[in-house]
């Protein structure tokens, strides 16, 4: 087309396109793994922005409100922005019946079935088509780095596995990941492999392709990097090492070299002042703990001692400079491809704000993220091996700290605090999503409280 919307959506839109999919796509979008407020149901839905990418494929910006979620006075309304891409015919093949969202019934679209084109193999290779010619169609900007090189034809496929974005694995050479929920700004999945790649950081697969849009507001939609199709996440490498009752500590070592590799190059790559935020902090962990307590009762007899962790963090030994970081590291952030361990998904937190998961944090984070990643595997069965886990965690600490120049286990408070942090997230996020799990976090809680690590 193109056709636009101003950021804040306009009740006027609902007289184009939106009047045949609005009712639609109200009822499918809650049922997607990737939408973030299943709990509520969709009040509002605008238009943003509408492109027909080729023939019989729209690209939609659609802005999200639920009830529940009050905008404050004078402001835009509360709410989420995501990213579709809707085919649309007069009649589906049996084989895309699972892309199918439903057939409009009044508008400019009436008659038509409407469905999620990323499910189309047609579509996903004229998807990829735009990221091999770079160019413009309308507010998109299709762009790729010169000196790589996409075949034509590679057979798309769509990774099951895929959680908060989907994701398009071409020929298993390429791996193409489409942001869901959009935030205006460069993502970090694009921002950071590149300047990775700059540094010459091996563990990180470059971006070779990606595109953005650029109204309502600059932001980046989807990125195309290398595929490693014989690899393996640490995830399910931990857990197949338990199953086996084996050792997990060599590949642990290795990880933790890799992972300070990796920050070495961040913090070239984004040179960041030594400023002490341990006050900020601390005050924010507090502020998260005192809230996770209000939400699940089993936390509250803890919260005294766990405050006094947060509170060591400003005496004690500050650590490394804050730089950027991985933001969400654990064992299903990483691949090991033959011997070598490589980092994936630099996004961050999606519910995040692009700001939070851009700035500059202390490499403690994700270090204690990984840790309790090993705790996670080691009890996924029981009996319970938290032995496992701990010879884990000390290998993972001593290959860091070969490759880094310092030992995380020598930075007590601060690790202390910041795996305290992240296992009161764990305790929210598994008393919300999965209560038969809030053993594990809690465990953890226990650990961290009456023993102090």
């Amino acid at each position: 087309m193109p056709k636009t919307a101003s950021l804040r959506p306009r009740p006027s839109v609902a007289a184009g396109p939106m009047a045949s999919l609005a009712g639609l796509l109200r009822e499918w979008l809650p049922r997607q793994r990737w939408f973030a407020g299943k709990d509520r149901p969709v009040t509002d839905l605008g238009l943003l922005s509408m492109t027909e990418l080729f023939p019989g494929c729209l690209h939609l910006l659609v802005h999200t409100g639920q009830s529940g979620v009050p905008a404050p006075s004078g402001a835009a309304p509360a709410g989420d922005c995501y990213q579709l891409l809707l085919g649309v015919r007069r009649h589906l093949s049996p084989r895309l019946g699972r892309a199918l969202i439903g057939r409009a019934e009044e508008g400019p679209l009436a008659g038509l079935t409407v469905y999620d084109a990323l499910q189309d193999p047609r579509s996903a290779q004229l998807l990829l088509e735009r990221l091999r010619q770079p160019g413009a169609a309308g507010p998109l900007r299709f762009e790729a780095d010169p000196s790589a090189h996409v075949p034509a034809g590679l057979v798309p496929r769509v990774l099951e596995a895929e959680q908060s974005n989907s994701s398009l694995v071409y020929g298993d050479e390429f791996i193409l990941k489409v942001f869901r929920r959009v935030q205006p700004g460069v993502n970090p999945d694009l921002e950071v492999p590149g300047a990775l790649a700059g540094q010459g950081c091996g563990r990180v697969p470059a971006p070779v392709a990606w595109f953005r849009t650029t109204h309502p507001q600059e932001a980046t939609l989807g990125v195309l990097q290398p595929f490693l199709p014989d690899a393996s996440d640490g995830w399910a490498l931990a857990l197949q090492a338990l199953a086996a009752g084996d050792e997990f500590t060599v590949q642990a070592r290795e990880l933790g070299r890799a992972t300070a590799e990796v920050h070495l190059a961040l913090a070239a790559a984004f040179p960041a002042g030594a400023h002490d935020e341990s006050v900020r902090t601390a005050a924010a962990m507090t502020e998260r703990l005192d809230a996770a307590a209000h939400c699940v009762p089993a936390l509250r007899p803890y919260v005294p001692r766990l405050r006094t962790a947060f509170g060591a963090l400003v005496a004690c030994d500050p650590g490394p400079p804050a730089q950027r970081i991985h933001g969400d590291l654990h064992l299903g952030q990483v691949l090991r491809a033959g011997r070598d361990w490589f980092v994936i998904d630099f996004e961050g937190e999606p519910s995040r704000p692009l700001a939070e998961r851009r700035s500059t944090q202390s490499p403690v984070r994700d270090i204690a993220g990984m840790l309790r990643s090993f705790d996670y595997a080691a009890r996924q069965r029981r009996p319970w091996r938290p032995e496992w886990a701990r010879r884990c965690r000390e290998a993972y600490c001593a290959g860091y700290a070969e490759r880094a120049g310092w030992d995380p286990r020598k930075k007590h408070g601060l690790l202390r605090a910041y795996e305290t942090d992240r296992a009161v997230y764990e305790v929210l996020y598994e008393a919300r999503h999965r209560p038969d799990w809030l053993p594990v976090p809690m465990a953890a809680i226990e650990r961290l409280a009456v023993r102090g690590g």
